[in-house]
């Protein structure tokens, strides 16, 4: 009765508990390769032309979209 009491006080340690040079290589890894990285803007044409169907545009709309999209 009283072994269900101390297992409750014993303190375990988290499976996936990492050190700090570990955390500190993730980091600089991140750094290098995270998602903050600066992108270039993508051509807007481009992305029209991919994402509609030809024809659904005439010309003076899709440059009206590409000034209001890189506005």
């Amino acid at each position: 009765m009283n072994a269900d009491v101390h297992l409750m006080n014993t303190r375990t340690f988290h499976p996936l508990r990492v050190d700090g040079d570990a955390i500190h290589a993730l980091a600089l890894w991140l750094k290098a390769n995270g998602s903050r990285q600066v992108r270039q803007a993508p051509d807007l044409r481009s992305v029209m032309s991919e994402r509609y169907p030809v024809g659904l545009f005439t010309e003076d709309e899709v440059q009206a979209l590409c000034e209001v999209m890189s506005n």
